[in-house]
């Protein structure tokens, strides 16, 4: 029985982890992630764009489940396009990765006006100046085991530059 029950769960766990593999890692973590907001920055100014900064990691199934969502959604994808410089920020606080690691997490949190609070993906828009103007707290925009299109569109739509100069 016992070892019936441990292969029972071997087979969940392992059928877990492939789901998870399945999805594209976007997450690139030997970038430093301040120097990858600011290119965006200087990105985003000379396009006329803002930053869309998708903070989270490989790690995180959400994180996978929501790049993959607006890459396959046509209609997400000309939004984030036309409007944002987007980016994924790795993040990763892990005491095992070091002591500087910590400090770099600590200070990304910081410059992005704290977001760890809200979870994993979480969303920060930043203007043409890189300052941040809203955190969104992806669980609003979830529906069952991944994202509502309508929510996920009105969140984007209602963050670009146009909408935010009022016009």
């Amino acid at each position: 029985m016992k070892d019936g029950l441990a292969l029972l769960f071997a087979v969940m766990l392992s059928a877990g982890l492939c789901a998870q593999t399945e999805l594209k890692r976007v997450y690139d973590e030997q970038i430093e992630p301040l120097e990858q907001i600011e290119q965006a920055v200087a990105k985003a100014k000379a396009e006329g764009k803002f930053v869309m900064c998708q903070v989270g990691g490989n790690w995180c199934p959400w994180c996978l489940r929501f790049a993959d969502f607006v890459t396959k959604d046509t209609t997400l994808s000309r939004v984030i396009d036309e409007n944002f410089v987007y980016i994924h920020v790795n993040y990763n606080p892990r005491k095992q990765a070091g002591e500087e690691q910590v400090r770099k997490a600590a200070a990304l949190m910081k410059r992005l006006g704290n977001p760890a609070r809200f979870g994993f993906p979480v969303f920060v828009v930043l203007d043409r100046e890189g300052r941040p103007l809203h955190i969104q707290d992806s669980s609003f925009l979830e529906e069952g085991k991944g994202y509502n299109q309508e929510k996920t569109l009105r969140f984007f739509q209602t963050w670009t530059p146009k909408a935010c100069a009022g016009q």
